[in-house]
């Protein structure tokens, strides 16, 4: 099998729970870091799939590595590759298929509860999953859905939780979460808890029976992953 490109765009948000997944299922992978300016891959060729992890950056912010993993995301969908991208991974997504990325009305940092759409879709990709979850969210933006895609997952903070259309998984919560890297994104990113709200939690709050909430999130990236893998583990 050839590997999966997986981008990571800074050192704190690389592959965490996912990589111990690949690792389960024998499944390779290489990371491009753009945070080290590696270059992003001119095509396809070396791959059998994409992932695009986080960042505290913009799909909007004039970078040029952000136009080339478009252009990646865009020759992946059309040779059906599967494609898989949390927060500003998804928002990548949802960009290149035609989607628009613009301010959320609130920011939503922390764990905050998270529901099942009523759809087929949803059905598919979460099957055996109970309708209410609580999955950790550190986003300020969010994605329009595009055209033949459905969301899958939705709240009220952010009515677009996570869409799917063919192989392609967009995440806008961060289901890729382990403890330590709750840990360090409450430290790296402390100056963004200065003003708690409903939508944004507090360090303490956040850390707050951690293992628990990890476990529990991890169940559900479990179905997510396992779904998302389904064309690669049949070869």
């Amino acid at each position: 099998m050839k590997p999966l490109f997986l981008f990571r765009h800074i050192k704190c948000e690389g592959p965490g729970y996912l990589a111990g997944v690949l690792d389960r299922f024998a499944v390779p992978y290489r990371v491009i870091a753009i945070d080290q300016n590696e270059m992003v891959p001119a095509d396809t060729t070396g791959c059998s799939g994409l992932v695009f992890m986080g960042g505290p950056m913009s799909v909007n912010d004039p970078l040029p590595w952000i136009e080339q993993e478009l252009a990646l995301i865009r020759t992946g969908a059309v040779q059906q590759l599967p494609i898989l991208g949390h927060c500003l991974g998804g928002q990548l997504i949802s960009k290149a298929l035609g989607g628009e990325v613009k301010p959320n009305r609130v920011r939503e940092i922390g764990w905050h509860a998270v529901t099942r759409a009523d759809n087929a879709t949803a059905a598919d990709w979460l099957d055996g999953q109970q309708d209410k979850m609580e999955l950790f969210h550190w986003h300020g933006e969010t994605f329009s859905i595009p055209a033949g895609a459905e969301v899958i997952l939705e709240n009220a903070h952010c009515p677009h939780q996570a869409f799917a259309k063919d192989n392609i998984l967009a995440l806008q919560c961060h289901v890729e979460m382990t403890a330590p890297m709750v840990h360090e994104w409450a430290n790296l990113y402390a100056d963004e808890l200065d003003d708690p709200a409903p939508s944004v939690q507090s360090a303490a709050l956040m850390t707050a029976g951690l293992d628990e909430r990890i476990t529990a999130a991890q169940q559900v990236a479990d179905r997510l992953y396992r779904r998302w893998l389904r064309p690669l583990l049949k070869t």
